[in-house]
């Protein structure tokens, strides 16, 4: 609004350029000539046309407040993106082997037990041959290819569940900073005598043990039970023991041990099916990362068998165990699982005699050959798939000791070892059923 005041007179006018400006008044003192108005006037009505023409194209505060605040916002920051973690390095050259343990006894009698200072001197050696003892968790984690474990890599396991291993082996494995599984089989849990208890479970297992499944009965799992369904017994065996311990103890079984070592295709496939990610056997041998899930083997280690143990730590120059006549035939003798086991006694006068030739190497099919003594060579079958070798006897034998022979071509040379068993009507039925 522009207003004129001249000789008392009052004249007031609207001017649109003015709108956005503030109000000018303008005061001419009377006698003021107006034609001196005139000028001003046009020059004021100049400035006012140049400022709006200053101000054409910027916002407006009050018409566009969204257009005002983008130009007040500082340009945001764009995130840098996350570094990648890298994947660890995994040496895919190691190496590893598996201890198999029963019980610990200053006076072992049978092939399950070894003496605790043996199984001291035992485990200094896996020191003193620079092999490492890893826990199994590290091994599948390996395989998994989510770490690397030592070229020469060892993991311990004890089977069964005897007392021996919580109150002997236990405070061996602790002196030298051992980690160590232990395969349970759940019927032998807090049954008495020379079995563990759960709460000797649950302390284990709260100080780091691993604890896996080995059954419920401890059966060989290619045969139930007579009168029962071999499918439904299997499933039990298979699935409802890693449900016990998972159940009684609160944790996750991810690994399964065959009793025996002993297994068929039925077995196996259930086995994978119930969600274990790793088989164990008892047929020792030295393994790499692409060593099959469902057959790793591990060596039994008994007191009657001491050069088991020297098998087992003969990674060889290349992390190979070593080779030759002398090296394959010691290496067939040491850590074959035989059935009858070596020095058993049996009551069993019409038993069925088996062994597992993988420690043997590759073995020649056709060349495989078994003898009895007092039989002399018998017509065994040999299985190149499963390495097994077995021959059923159709006719009693008469309670006395009996030596196998058993022989085949390993890289065109021959290989051939012995063991013993004994038929014994006194024998009792199972004893044979704590092995492996």
């Amino acid at each position: 609004m522009l207003l004129f005041r001249g000789r008392g007179s009052f004249r007031a006018g609207y001017y649109p350029h003015f709108q956005n400006s503030p109000s000018v008044i303008f005061s001419a003192k009377p006698g003021m000539d107006r034609r001196l108005l005139a000028p001003l006037l046009v020059l004021l009505l100049i400035c006012g046309g140049c400022k709006k023409a200053q101000n054409l194209g910027k916002p407006d505060a009050k018409s566009s407040p969204a257009a005002n605040k983008a130009a007040a916002s500082p340009t945001p920051a764009v995130a840098a993106a996350p570094t990648p973690t890298p994947m660890p390095a995994i040496d895919r050259n190691a190496r590893f082997i598996v201890l198999c343990y029963h019980r610990f006894e200053d006076k072992p009698h049978d092939s399950l037990a070894i003496a605790p200072t043996e199984f001291h001197a035992q485990m200094q050696a896996l020191k003193d041959n620079d092999i490492a003892v890893i826990p199994m968790k590290d091994l599948l984690a390996w395989r998994r290819g989510e770490k690397s474990i030592p070229p020469k890599s060892c993991v311990i396991s004890i089977d069964d569940g005897y007392i021996s291993g919580y109150n002997v082996a236990w405070p061996m494995l602790k002196e030298f900073g051992y980690p160590f599984t232990m395969f349970i089989y759940t019927n032998y849990v807090e049954v008495g005598g020379k079995s563990m208890t759960w709460a000797q479970l649950e302390e284990m297992r709260d100080a780091g043990v691993d604890i896996e499944c080995h059954t419920v009965s401890h059966r060989d799992l290619r045969h139930a039970p007579a009168g029962q369904d071999y499918n439904t017994w299997l499933h039990s065996e298979i699935y409802t023991s890693k449900d016990i311990l998972e159940q009684h103890l609160g944790i996750k079984i991810s690994v399964f041990a065959f009793p025996y070592g002993t297994f068929n295709e039925t077995v196996r496939k259930m086995a994978l099916e119930a969600g274990y990610e790793a088989l164990f056997t008892v047929y020792g041998q030295h393994m790499g990362i692409d060593a099959p899930a469902d057959q790793l083997g591990r060596y039994a280690i008994e007191s009657t068998h001491p050069d088991v143990f020297k098998a087992a730590l003969n990674f060889g120059a290349n992390g190979e165990p070593a080779s030759g006549p002398i090296a394959s035939a010691q290496l067939a003798a040491a850590s074959m699982v035989t059935q009858p086991m070596n020095d058993e006694h049996i009551s069993d006068s019409k038993p069925t005699i088996k062994a597992n030739l993988a420690t043997m190497g590759e073995v020649e099919p056709t060349s495989v050959e078994m003898r009895v003594s007092g039989f002399g060579l018998v017509p065994a079958k040999y299985d190149p798939q499963t390495k097994l070798v077995s021959y059923e006897f159709t006719q009693r034998l008469v309670p006395k000791t009996y030596t196998v022979i058993l022989s085949a071509k390993v890289n065109g040379k021959k290989v051939e070892t012995k063991w013993n068993f004994t038929v014994d009507s006194n024998a009792p039925m199972a004893k044979s059923a704590a092995a492996g």
